[in-house]
């Protein structure tokens, strides 16, 4: 479960990494947040609360869009109406529920930091754990729908855990993408092709992880010391 998301607006890291990538063209998108605050911290939509977004969600290579994060929505005046099913992740990606986004609806959420929990050690409670890139950024593969009313909502897509992150989630690990160009194209072209489905059937942590126990992601107070969760190919 990916259930909290931070970025950095500001973060010289990010604007780097979309002109590496090829999104330069979305770049003023970010520079605008940061005309706003230095840092955004988005939840998902419980409690149905239309208004818990993911800002500039990556359609295409120059336009992002504002997407309430959960999937189960219906039109509602101009906003949106929050369903039951819990969809802020699209973990069962072969379910026809997901088929349509997964294959023509495919977007890319920009990260500085990710929040993932546990259930604690003695079965009270949960552990949380702030997930920072040692290269300041992360992008996350998402999927979202368009409404009647040009409203949007989304979900982050997840994947079963791999080695050593179960340790900070057990059921799933977020959709990571590759800092590659091409594989930014493939992602985002209104189609199936081989990459994509090669990298939903082969999860991997494309860069390194600073992890640290914390009481709230939000608040970030450490409860223990960082430890370093190495990408796939040099665990």
């Amino acid at each position: 479960m990916c259930g909290f998301i931070q970025r950095v607006t500001d973060s010289p890291a990010v604007i780097a990494l979309l002109e590496e990538v090829g999104l330069q063209h979305t770049i003023p998108l970010f520079k605008d947040e940061a005309n706003q605050s230095n840092v955004i911290n988005f939840y998902p939509a419980f409690g149905k609360v239309a208004t818990k977004r993911i800002t500039n969600l990556i359609v295409n290579h120059s336009k992002g869009i504002d997407a309430t994060w959960w999937f189960d929505a219906k039109p509602n005046g101009e906003t949106l109406e929050i369903g039951e099913r819990t969809t802020f992740n699209a973990r069962n990606i072969d379910s026809p529920y997901w088929k349509k986004a997964i294959h023509h609806r495919r977007g890319i959420v920009v990260a500085t930091a990710i929040g993932e929990s546990n259930p604690s050690l003695g079965g009270k409670g949960k552990s949380h754990y702030l997930m920072q890139p040692e290269c300041g950024v992360l992008l996350l593969g998402a999927v979202y729908r368009i409404f009647s009313n040009g409203a949007y909502s989304c979900a982050v897509v997840t994947r079963p855990p791999i080695d050593g992150f179960s340790k900070y989630h057990e059921k799933s690990i977020p959709c990571f993408l590759p800092h590659n160009k091409d594989m930014v194209n493939a992602w985002l072209q209104n189609d199936m092709n081989y990459e994509v489905e090669q990298l939903l059937a082969t999860p991997k942590l494309y860069t390194d992880l600073r992890i640290t126990q914390v009481k709230t992601f939000k608040g970030a107070e450490p409860t223990s010391s960082s430890e370093i969760l190495r990408a796939t190919d040099k665990a």
